[in-house]
This record gives C-alpha cells, sequence and structure tokens, in this order.
C-alpha cells in the first residue's frame, strides 16, 4: 500500500514560501494536502456569516484550485482533529504529518493530543515554524529570561535578524510531490456557516505604503495602512517575505510593527495566564463600573464622540480599523468609561478579521495600562485633541460618521475631563490597594 505523508494546513493558507509545505514536499512520499475546520474553535464565532470563516474557505478554494494541476485538491474535512485523524489513517497509509507551528494555548493542547494520537499509530508528527521570524524562546535576554519590555526586544529581534537572515522555503516549487488523489470538499453551508457580505481583503504588495509608513501610518483619512494583517493572521501572505521587504526602509517603521507582533506572541507563549489575566496583577484590583448600556453605545458607535464612533462603526461594517483608532477607542472604553478591557477584546474578537490573540490581548492590556511594556495609567487620551492632530479636515468622520453634526446625533456620554479625573482616582484607589 502506498505511503503518504500529510501537510495540515492551519495558520499558513498559501502555497508559496510555506516552511512546512516545502519540508512535506521534500519528504520521502507524496503529499496529501488537508484541511479541518474544527467544531472547537467554530462555536466561538458568533455570527454565522463570520468574515475570517469565510476569508479562510475563499483562501482553502484558491489552493485547491491552484493544486488541479497537479491532478490534486485539498481535502477539507469537518470535525474534530482526533477524529479526522483516525479517518484519514484508517483510509490511507501514512508515514508522517507535518503541519506549521500555532502558539495560542489551545493550538497547543490540540498539536499535544494529535502527536499522542499518531505516535500511537507508529506515525509522526513533524512541526515547522512559519507564522514568524523568531519565535518561543529564541529572543531573550542574555539570562534567558523572556523580556517584557519592547524596544530591548526589538534591539536583539534586529540584531539576530541581521546575523541569521530570514530563510526562504520555495514550496511553490515542488508541486508535483503532491499525491494525485481528490480529496472531500466542503462548501460554508455544510459547516453550518454562510458567506459574509465583507469582501476578501485582496492584497498587493506597495513598496511605497511601506516607505512612507512612518509619515502616513497616523492619519485614518489617507487609508495609507498596508491591510497585511489578516493575511499574516492567516498566513495567506508570507511573512519573511513582508520582513525582507520592509528591511530597506530607512526608519524600519513597517518591520518595527511585525517585530511588535512578535513581541506579543512571546509574551503570550511565556506567560499564557495573560489571555485572560491582567500580566501585572494589582490592576485587577481596578473597580470597573462595567455599564452595560455604554457599553452597547461604544459598540455601536454612539458615544457622542465622533472619533470614536467613527472608529467602531467602521469596524463593524468592514472588520477592520485603522490602527490609530484602535488606541483611541480602546482607551476610552477601559479609561472613559472605566469598562474591563476583557469586555473591549472580547468584542474585537468577534469583529476584526486580522484578530490574533496575542496581539489583541496584548494592545488591550497596552491601552489600559495593565500589560507588559503598557501606557502609563495616567495617559488619558482626548478624543476631541485626537480629531485635531490626526483627523484634522475631518474626513475619516465625515466618511463614517456622516450624522455626527445633525441634531440627531447623540451628546457625548461622559465629559472628558470629569472622565479623567473619575479614572485618576479609580487607578489610584487599585494600585494603592497592594
Amino acid at each position: 500500500m502506498e505511503q503518504y505523508t500529510i501537510f495540515w494546513f492551519r495558520r499558513d493558507l498559501r502555497l508559496d514560501d510555506n516552511a512546512g509545505l516545502f519540508h512535506a514536499l521534500n519528504s520521502a512520499h507524496k503529499v496529501l494536502p488537508i484541511f479541518i475546520f474544527d467544531p472547537k474553535i467554530l462555536e466561538n464565532l458568533a455570527n454565522k456569516n463570520d468574515a475570517r470563516l469565510s476569508m479562510i474557505h475563499t483562501a482553502l478554494v484558491n489552493i485547491s484550485d491552484a493544486m488541479k494541476k497537479n491532478g490534486c485538491n485539498l481535502g477539507m474535512y469537518h470535525g474534530k482533529p482526533e477524529a479526522v485523524f483516525e479517518q484519514i489513517t484508517k483510509k490511507y497509509s501514512i508515514s508522517k504529518v507535518i503541519t506549521n507551528r500555532d502558539y495560542e494555548p489551545y493550538a497547543q493542547d490540540r498539536d499535544r493530543r494529535i502527536e499522542d494520537l499518531l505516535s500511537s499509530k507508529g506515525i509522526a508528527f513533524e512541526t515547522y515554524k512559519d507564522q514568524v521570524i523568531f519565535e518561543k524562546a529564541e529572543v531573550v535576554k542574555d539570562d534567558g529570561t523572556p523580556y517584557r519590555v519592547y524596544t530591548p526586544f526589538s534591539r536583539k529581534w534586529l540584531a539576530k535578524m541581521n546575523v541569521e537572515g530570514i530563510p526562504e522555503f520555495p514550496s511553490e516549487n515542488y508541486l508535483e510531490e503532491l499525491a494525485p488523489v481528490i480529496q472531500p470538499q466542503l462548501t460554508l453551508n455544510e459547516i453550518g456557516f454562510e458567506l459574509s457580505s465583507i469582501p476578501y481583503p485582496d492584497f498587493e504588495f506597495n513598496e511605497e505604503i511601506i516607505a512612507n509608513y512612518e509619515a502616513t501610518r497616523n492619519f485614518p483619512a489617507l487609508d495609507q495602512t498596508s491591510r497585511t494583517g489578516s493575511h499574516l493572521r492567516f498566513g495567506t501572505l508570507s511573512v519573511r517575505k513582508m520582513a525582507i521587504a520592509s528591511n530597506n526602509d530607512e526608519n524600519n517603521t513597517f518591520l518595527k510593527e511585525l517585530i511588535w507582533r512578535e513581541f506579543f506572541m512571546q509574551i503570550l507563549w511565556h506567560f499564557p495566564h495573560s489571555a485572560t489575566t491582567c500580566f501585572k496583577p494589582q490592576y485587577e484590583n481596578i473597580d470597573w463600573r462595567n455599564n452595560e448600556e455604554e457599553f452597547e453605545k461604544w459598540c455601536t458607535g454612539t458615544t457622542g464622540y465622533p472619533f470614536i464612533d467613527a472608529g467602531m462603526r467602521e469596524l463593524n461594517a468592514t472588520g477592520f480599523m485603522h490602527n490609530r483608532v484602535r488606541m483611541l477607542v480602546g482607551s476610552f472604553l477601559c479609561k472613559h468609561l472605566l469598562i474591563d478591557w476583557r469586555w473591549g477584546e472580547a468584542y474585537f474578537a468577534e469583529k476584526l478579521l486580522d484578530y490574533e490573540m496575542s496581539s489583541n490581548v496584548g494592545n488591550w492590556q497596552w491601552v489600559a495600562g495593565c500589560g507588559v511594556d503598557a501606557a502609563p495609567y495616567f495617559r488619558i487620551f482626548n478624543p476631541i485633541e485626537q480629531i485635531k492632530k490626526f483627523d484634522k479636515q475631518l474626513e475619516y468622520i465625515e466618511k463614517w460618521v456622516p450624522d455626527f453634526q445633525e441634531l440627531t446625533y447623540p451628546q457625548p456620554i461622559v465629559d472628558h475631563k470629569f472622565a479623567r479625573e473619575r479614572c485618576l482616582t479609580t487607578y489610584k484607589s487599585a494600585l494603592n490597594r497592594i
């Protein structure tokens, strides 16, 4: 009976420069490519037309179509990963399963279970680094402990990259090693979902955006962000290619955004408890108000603060929010409304097309002041002054809040000066309880 290598696609939905796929295609056997729609993950999606699932499915169809010239396609399965591997190993003789590593807590636990299952069948389980340049403890202090502050981490990261370089894995050159086997295909409807009205986020590499990133990235009306977030999240774009492309910038501003992503990833890997609790434990003492009506107004973009409302309306309509505005709406929720950062993190997790647990948690804790390398708690953005700095012509606001000068537009949910004093008092009280 012919033996096969399985390549298990997860957060690496592309055929080019894919580390795990490259190693699979260079193994001793033909490759069966698969993807598993895991019910454990799907049950966390609140909407049946979730834009992220639509993006994943579109990417899978694109991969499968590209494989057809090799007489192969991508096998799509719906079920618990253990059950799927039981099914596949009964049908085919499998030598090994290869995949790229995932660092989130559920993924690590799942992979341990799969490795145990495959080992009991005499099947090897190999994983490779693909979604990051450096992983786990590859960038640590000289004494081996993890960095908790971004700046020294970024210096070590850059120095390591400049010494070691960035490898390439031209998996696209070995697709003839795919097994000429037709495998099951699934539609979104067959897994209980529908196509989202939010379109697939097309991406075209733009050197000008990267070159001008330092000058343009803070102005949402310019729409000069790279829009790579969702593509890095699902691996439709190689992070190695992006790092190579952005290492020519004089300020390395765009590259530093990639480093921030990896900084938060290593924080979550070293400190998995930070997914749900404040990195700085004293901030668990904060007496959050958690007013549900105010939270609903924040969610729907009806706070009476145009810059905040523009960001939330953009998010709800597109699954995207400009980075500068994410900072403002996050700070507003935690500090003006004194609503627990975990409420905001959960809402972003539901809505953001580029949602990554590590970055989302890290950035929410940053604005709340309770994370590593966080903004100090007394740094409270003035939502009116921010307009003067970053949307002076009101172009962004007029696009998303065309009613902001109408009589029907709501009054501010809270006075800025009052909210600022209330926040400072509340935070001081919490920190004095240590």
